[in-house]
């Protein structure tokens, strides 16, 4: 009898017994993330964010008109020299050219006669003073010489004022006159030559310098995204010549005129230039980023892995739960990515060598 009951209960010893060790065998297949693993990911954390939204516009970039001067001609002559080139650097005070102008030898030339009158003027005012201080001159003779005095300074100084109104010290007695840069910069427009001749009323600059290190990019709108722009909206500036670069700046100007043929609307940045890379003329590529209103959950883009066409996530617990979750996505920005669900706020998410977590917890 004993014997046949040990018989009958031996199968379900067995049993119970392969069960364990099954038991046992998954508990230690378990992933658990090794220190050395731990040092090499990074952890983030679910938020509820506005959903940006991000719009592509073609830009060129121009002067800061308000760090712009051109330089006029203030006399008529032949150009002698121009001595800076287009993208030569100038400080204040240099010249840029030589004008041979008689206006400027006429100029010298009544200065010099001038000079002469007052110097006569002057002798006989002396003369006549000494003679009616003698009682030889009457006091009229000695009004009207001091009056003739005063009339040949007042004489020699319209022609001084005219010869600084013309450029003063940048003039000289051999009818030479030298254009100057009125500030620091670079020449970004040159219309002389040598040997062209040049007239006061001509209505053209010679030069125009700018510094540079302020720049205005300007990009177009079109009609269905105007809505979709503000001025102090963030922008990324990508120039074609540098496209590993970005300059962030803000919309700080919007023109209220459409033009006819476009369809498209101005916008104007201002990008700081210290580093002198953007070029007027050069093309860029215009991010502008808003805010839609919207809300969604957002996470690290680099959090997200794709296989078979769908997107997952590994959330992170502590180092011996992790599971893997698909999320669907709405739209990435920047390095932001927008989901409709699979996750809560404050889930933790891994966001760096995630791969290799998701390749052991795919492998269990």
């Amino acid at each position: 009898m004993k014997q046949s009951i040990i018989l009958m209960l031996l199968p379900l010893v067995l049993l119970f017994s392969c069960e364990h060790k099954e038991q046992a065998v998954e508990v230690n297949k378990k992933f658990v993330l090794s220190d050395t693993m731990r040092n090499l990911i990074q952890i983030d954390t679910v938020q509820d964010c506005n959903i940006a939204d991000e719009l592509s516009l073609s830009g060129v970039v121009g002067f800061n008109d308000n760090n712009v001067v051109k330089v006029f001609p203030r006399i008529s002559g032949q150009v002698l020299e121009a001595k800076v080139s287009l993208g030569d650097k100038v400080s204040k005070g240099q010249v840029l050219a030589v004008i041979h102008s008689a206006d400027v030898a006429g100029n010298y030339s009544d200065l010099t006669s001038t000079k002469a009158d007052v110097s006569i003027a002057k002798r006989q005012m002396d003369n006549v003073e000494s003679l009616y201080k003698s009682g030889i001159s009457s006091e009229k003779e000695f009004n009207e010489a001091k009056q003739n005095y005063e009339k040949a300074l007042a004489a020699r100084d319209k022609v001084q004022s005219v010869i600084s109104i013309n450029g003063g010290g940048k003039t000289s007695e051999g009818g030479k006159y030298l254009v100057t840069a009125p500030i620091d910069g670079y020449i970004v427009e040159k219309k002389v030559t040598a040997g062209a001749f040049i007239r006061q009323d001509m209505g053209d600059n010679l030069f125009t310098i700018s510094d540079l290190k302020n720049v205005w990019v300007y990009a177009n709108v079109y009609e269905a995204d105007i809505s979709k722009i503000k001025e102090g909206y963030a922008v990324k500036v990508l120039p074609l010549s540098y496209p590993d670069r970005v300059f962030n700046g803000k919309i700080d100007r919007i023109s209220q005129v459409l033009d006819p043929l476009s369809k498209s609307m101005k916008v104007r940045i201002n990008l700081d230039n210290n580093e002198m890379l953007l070029k007027p003329d050069m093309f860029a590529k215009v991010l502008v980023s808003n805010q839609e209103g919207t809300r969604a959950l957002c996470i690290p883009g680099a959090s997200i892995l794709q296989q078979d066409g769908k997107s997952y996530v590994v959330v992170y617990k502590n180092d011996s739960d992790m599971k893997i979750v698909q999320v669907d996505l709405i739209k990435t920005v920047d390095n932001k990515t927008y989901i409709s669900h699979g996750l809560n706020v404050g889930d933790k998410l891994i966001s760096k060598n995630q791969i290799l977590i998701f390749n052991q917890l795919t492998s269990e």
